[in-house]
């Protein structure tokens, strides 16, 4: 499941769970473009649910869309990770450190309420 809500003028909301193929990474990937639109200095609140390691065609297709990627990314300036499992957590911030500009901070899914304060901190 991935499900993308646009909550006010600079903020998106994601929710992910389970895995994604080439066809579910494509659609994500343009919902989370589409909804990104007009969004300057933004903020991002990602909960992930029951992750597993999406398909390699769905790699494929990250990767096809770099370029696409990082203008998404630049629209935003912090991106807070609700998730349970310590290595998602530690991933997420790892990509805070490779794209310029973006700070990501990962939290557990007892600490959402921390995860809101700091988004707007």
């Amino acid at each position: 499941m991935f499900k993308v809500l646009r909550n006010g003028e600079n903020r998106i909301d994601v929710e992910f769970s389970g895995k994604l193929d080439s066809e579910e990474m494509r659609a994500a990937l343009d919902e989370l473009s589409q909804a990104s639109e007009g969004i300057e200095h933004g903020l991002m609140l990602y909960r992930i649910g029951d992750f597993a390691l999406p398909t390699l065609g769905a790699v494929g297709v990250e990767l096809s869309r770099i370029p696409q990627l990082f203008r998404f990314a630049r629209r935003f300036d912090r991106m807070a990770v609700v998730a349970d499992k310590a290595w998602v957590r530690k991933v997420s911030e790892l990509e805070g450190v490779l794209v310029p500009g973006l700070k990501i901070k990962a939290f557990g899914l007892d600490q959402e309420t921390e995860a809101e304060a700091w988004l707007q901190g």
